[in-house]
């Protein structure tokens, strides 16, 4: 798979910046590299990346010139990295009625259709096919005593007991409607955290039969929820054999959930688990992850899936390109957004060479000192300028018209494209300047302002550009009878359209720009050394960067929630709360600049009581906005704000320099090729016409951008690699 990385396409750098070279000498703009770099520092000073921690030399360099030379693996909540493992021995048949058909030509997902909540449901036996007695037996199902301990101490022992009698209820009259159901209010729990743990809680307990409702008033409605469909599911089997029905066969197994890691190279996360959906005839929904991982690499995360067996998925294996599963394991509990510690990266930066070339000092000692201050110093925790989008309209930007009510602004910037892309239409020339996705939505758009009509619009226009998919289709709609297009200037109806995750970025890239800026001021301003006014976590000293920054993974790439809610999370966000340091507390040596965060513009933080607060008022004014003014009639862009670490330190960091010859040669062992024994990689000596290659190792945490850790460790000299056709 790794020897696919072809046809090879004209070079083209547009990440990572020199900000020690002098963009003001236009002869030296005629370099393609210096361009490069002289293009990335005006991107970085655009959206506020624009001081650096340290102050050594800088080397430059090439990131991902092959998907080979950015490996990424997962790191769980128990500081354990996914790999690629080798399939283990064939195990005994202890489970019969659980193997599932591994043929892999076996026809794909018989016994296996969407429920109506989205999770598989298995081969049904009608309801008359089953002995009463066992629905009796279900309904007799105890809670744990661990559960109900946890639950009396959130909700006191009335409300447990009504629910422990409430659950019996459910199950064993399954038939019965939510509303045919008794239903309890709790006392007011008016801690937000206090009720995101009810929250879970509840859902843990009762397997998710029971739902729970926060009211106006901080009290917590308890109710049944919706049944799922009749019957009992059935595992998969073969032949004759005995079958496991319902929860017991699956329980026997471990849990309803398969837990595997998928391994894929150049391939986006979404992009594998869709074929394998569809090829089970299953909604992607049943599937979920931790995070999305970037396509061009070569990576592997946990995946959970619902009551799927490992003999079906193990099936999957000669089928996928570009892609292995293993690691099967049953669980209890499928993954959540957010269910990871961080991500082990092992990076090939190519070409290395000292920027500065006059210097006396090799680039071994550069590299060997640059490397001890990014492990002992860190790094600026910037949101990477992926988070910002590659248009003519920034994300931030269509975010900042809708915080400011300039709604037919936001959607006119979602739309916008380059007039140069409509020229390439219909050229055949793909190793050209551009993409061809990109020069079919600049066809579709342009093809939609001047008829205003859906249809050839909408048939131009590629998929995955969901944003203006939605915008047109809803601006455009007519009346079935009369053809009259009401909705042409209902700005914040088309807006609405828009998958909600994906709205919501526009305006939290706004708030990642204003972090952004405030946290080079702070720099500016103090550098590494805690002041008074600086703000801290209260009770609190993991890391700050909650879910809330899961609305892009590690890349900046906006993820598509394989649950397929519209909300943002099933249960009330997690919320930090922080303060600011008194003078003696910032002088006493208690808190680290690695302890200090600061916020995301919101009606519900704090800002830092001194110069850099100032600065938040001052930024945002420019835009006519007020930091402490957030909120919105539209709920959407009513922003509470949240803390991001303002320091990141890398864990478990190595390096190597490696001498190559080729551009095509490999420079790091991957997953499968230790698997399939190709573990010797070629050796050069400094006799040959070598270049130098940086082979750093290091683990990060699960919202920090690895494009702005290599910034630093280069000192802005990391330019990735990108063929010439992005068009944006």
């Amino acid at each position: 798979m790794a020897d696919s990385d072809h046809p090879r396409k004209r070079q083209r750098l547009d990440e990572g910046a020199d900000t020690s070279t002098d963009p003001s000498n236009d002869s030296k703009l005629h370099d393609p590299t210096l361009k490069a770099a002289h293009d990335q520092l005006e991107q970085e000073r655009k959206f506020g990346v624009t001081a650096l921690v340290s102050s050594t030399p800088g080397f430059s360099c090439i990131v991902k010139q092959r998907f080979t030379d950015f490996l990424v693996n997962e790191v769980d909540p128990s500081g354990k990295t996914a790999h690629l493992e080798p399939p283990p021995p064939r195990e005994l048949k202890l489970h019969k009625d659980a193997e599932g058909d591994a043929r892999p030509d076996a026809k794909p997902a018989v016994d296996a259709e969407p429920k109506q909540n989205g999770k598989a449901d298995l081969k049904m036996e009608s309801e008359a096919d089953i002995p009463q007695k066992e629905n009796q037996n279900e309904g007799q199902a105890a809670v744990s005593a661990d559960n109900v301990t946890e639950l009396q101490a959130i909700f006191g022992a009335e409300a447990v007991d009504f629910m422990q009698d409430l659950y019996k209820k459910i199950l064993a009259h399954p038939d019965r409607k939510p509303r045919d159901l008794p239903q309890h209010n709790s006392e007011a729990i008016e801690d937000k955290q206090q009720r995101t743990d009810a929250h879970v809680a509840v859902r843990k307990a009762f397997k998710g039969r029971i739902e729970t409702i926060t009211g106006d008033d901080n009290r917590i409605l308890i109710k049944a929820a919706a049944a799922p469909r009749k019957g009992y599911r059935q595992l998969p089997h073969k032949g004759n054999g005995p079958i496991a029905k319902g929860k017991v066969g699956w329980d026997e197994l471990g849990g309803e959930y398969l837990h595997f890691t998928l391994y894929k190279e150049n391939k986006d996360t979404m992009e594998v688990l869709y074929f394998i959906a569809s090829q089970l005839k299953l909604a992607v929904k049943n599937f979920q992850f931790a995070g999305t991982k970037d396509r061009r690499g070569v990576t592997a995360q946990r995946v959970s899936a619902y009551r799927l067996t490992k003999e079906k998925m193990q099936a999957f294996n000669p089928r996928l390109r570009g892609a292995r599963l293993s690691s099967f394991e049953y669980r209890k509990e499928g993954l959540q957004l957010g269910d990871l510690l961080g991500n082990e990266f092992n990076i090939a930066l190519r070409e290395c060479r000292l920027l500065d070339q006059t210097g006396s000092t090799s680039l071994e000692d550069s590299v060997s000192s640059a490397v001890s201050a990014f492990r002992d110093n860190g790094f600026i925790n910037y949101y990477g300028l992926q988070r910002f989008g590659t248009y003519n309209t920034s994300t931030d930007e269509v975010g900042k018209r809708m915080l400011q009510g300039d709604l037919k602004g936001a959607v006119d910037g979602i739309l916008e494209f380059s007039q140069d892309l409509l020229g390439e239409s219909g050229n055949q020339d793909f190793g050209g300047k551009f993409a061809r996705d990109d020069i079919a939505r600049a066809d579709a758009i342009n093809t939609w302002n001047k008829t205003h009509r859906i249809g050839k619009a909408i048939d131009k226009l590629p998929r995955r550009f969901q944003a203006e998919n939605a915008i047109i289709r809803y601006l455009g709609a007519a009346d079935r009878k009369t053809e009259t297009q009401t909705r042409l200037e209902d700005w914040q109806g088309a807006l609405m359209q828009i998958p909600r995750n994906l709205r919501l970025m526009y305006v939290h890239a706004y708030q990642s720009l204003v972090w952004n800026a405030a946290a080079a001021k702070r720099q500016e301003l103090y550098g590494n050394k805690v002041v008074a006014g600086d703000l801290v976590i209260i009770n609190k000293e993991e890391p700050a960067n909650g879910k809330g920054d899961a609305d892009v993974d590690d890349e900046g790439e906006v993820i598509i929630r394989p649950t397929g809610d519209d909300s943002a999370t099933a249960v009330e966000d997690k919320f930090e709360r922080a303060r600011p340091l008194s003078s003696e507390e910032a002088e006493s040596g208690k808190h680290s600049i690695f302890n200090i965060v600061l916020p995301q513009p919101g009606y519900d933080v704090e800002y830092p009581r001194n110069a850099v607060g100032d600065f938040f008022k001052a930024f945002m004014a420019k835009d006519g906005l007020d930091p402490n003014d957030m909120r919105r009639k539209w709920k959407d862009i009513s922003l509470s704000g949240s803390y991001r670490k303002f320091m990141a330190r890398p864990e478990k960091v190595s390096y190597e320099l490696k001498k190559y010859v080729g551009d095509d040669e490999q420079l790091l062992i991957t997953d499968l090729d230790r698997l399939e024994g190709r573990t010797d990689l070629p050796m050069h000596d400094d006799s040959e016409s070598t270049k130098t290659a940086l082979l750093v190792k290091m683990q990060l945490g699960s919202s920090q951008y690895a494009t702005m850790a290599l910034r630093e460790l280069t000192k802005g000299g990391a330019l990735a690699f990108k063929p010439d056709y992005s068009g944006r």
